[in-house]
């Protein structure tokens, strides 16, 4: 029987195999953290300058956008893990996040007519 794969690799190739993730996980939590350093930055100098003027942030937009791409990523991993596994512990990676989008747009349906009250009484 003729192997292939990873598990066949020179133990010097599985070492190099095992370290490209971790370098892209370090390379990328390096990239963040001095976006975030740089951001936090700026802030600062335009409080001091007086200049600062916090974005809106619209939840309800932002729970209906993520409630759809959620909604839609976990129905599809659902459909797919049910036909190549079956029921199973596997079908939780689809299942977690189809009901995290579920309920990110029933927080979004179920606020509407609280949104609609509010906004024509001001």
């Amino acid at each position: 029987m003729i192997e292939s794969g990873a598990a066949s690799a020179v133990p010097a190739a599985q070492v190099i195999i095992a370290i490209i993730p971790i370098v892209g996980i370090v390379m990328g939590a390096v990239v963040v953290f001095f976006y975030l350093l740089w951001r936090h930055r700026q802030i600062v100098r335009q409080i001091e300058s007086g200049v600062y003027k916090k974005a809106p942030f619209d939840l309800y937009l932002f729970s209906l956008l993520t409630g759809f791409l959620l909604a839609g990523t976990g129905l599809m991993l659902t459909i797919l893990f049910l036909c190549i596994e079956g029921v199973g512990y596997t079908l939780l990676g689809g299942l977690l996040p189809f009901s995290l989008g579920v309920g990110l747009l029933a927080f979004y349906y179920t606020s509407l007519p609280t949104r609609k009250k509010s906004a024509s009484s001001t």
